[in-house]
């Protein structure tokens, strides 16, 4: 079954790219390859892709995946694709924008679903806390995304890169990083190389804590201030000054240090001492 071509299927239809929506589409068949089997698709998966772009990924995960439903925000691409895949029978595309789908309704009772995007670089962070903070029914997520958010996802306590960011992601996920990817890989050329990761969901979060809104809340301020102590950014929590020392020193952590400096672990330690302080 032939392959579809980006730079054809570009100008085919005479596409012009929007610069607003961010678009770069990929062109190295080699990357398209290493994605699929990076995410490895199957007959048994259900995949939900975003940002099909003019389907060339598309093609070759409909030939692999038991049933693909793609999401396209926009309206210049969608008879593009209705045109090049609407014969397959294991399709369905949505034109909406990806941010404003309930996904848990469009997942419903499928199983073995994976969520495969190649996004627009400004909207890569939040898509991925969207699906991570729903709590869905999915087991992988492979995106291409800007090297530098890779590295944020996959950052170490004491270094520029770790933040609230990597902490969602480590709270859910295992990583796996399957590809770099330069900007010759696409049309136009973006001004960065990317990173194509894969986001293994866990069968239960990495740590256990009592209170998830008061762990990522306590993470969040840690890192709005991240040059500030953990004893000034936890004040916001409105604890009494003894209180606030009992909850340090039941977690074993020095109320000087910052948050850059926490392990997850010390973070849930930390949210699950001020929780019993806070209900006693």
């Amino acid at each position: 079954m032939s392959r579809l071509d980006t730079r054809d299927l570009v100008e085919k239809y005479n596409f012009r790219f929007t610069k607003s929506l961010g678009q770069n589409f990929l062109t190295d068949e080699t990357v398209l390859d290493d994605i699929v089997n990076g995410a490895e698709i199957s007959k048994d998966d259900y995949v939900i892709e975003i940002g099909p772009g003019v389907g060339t990924l598309t093609k070759e995960l409909i030939q692999r995946a038991r049933k693909v439903t793609s999401i396209e925000l926009d309206s210049k691409l969608i008879p593009i694709l209705e045109a090049e895949l609407s014969s397959y029978d294991n399709f369905n595309l949505i034109h909406k924008d990806a941010l404003k789908v309930d996904y848990k309704e469009l997942i419903g009772d499928e199983k073995n679903v994976k969520v495969v995007a190649n996004l627009p670089y400004y909207v890569t962070t939040p898509i991925i806390a969207n699906l991570l903070n729903e709590e869905l029914n999915i087991k992988s997520i492979t995106i291409m995304i800007q090297k530098e958010v890779a590295e944020r996802i996959n950052g170490e306590p004491c270094t520029k890169e770790y933040g609230a960011f990597t902490l969602l992601c480590k709270y859910y996920c295992d990583t796996k990083i399957i590809r770099l990817v330069p900007p010759s890989c696409f049309i136009p050329s973006p001004k960065v190389d990317s990173i194509v990761i894969r986001l293994d969901k866990l069968d239960k979060p990495r740590v256990e804590v009592e209170d998830k809104k008061l762990f990522f809340n306590i993470v969040k301020q840690s890192f709005n201030m991240r040059r500030k102590t953990l004893w000034n950014s936890t004040k916001s929590l409105g604890l009494e000054k003894d209180l606030q020392e009992k909850a340090f020193a039941d977690a074993g952590i020095e109320p000087t240090r910052r948050g850059e400096t926490l392990t997850i672990q010390e973070f849930a330690n930390l949210a699950n001492a001020i929780k019993n302080v806070k209900s006693k």
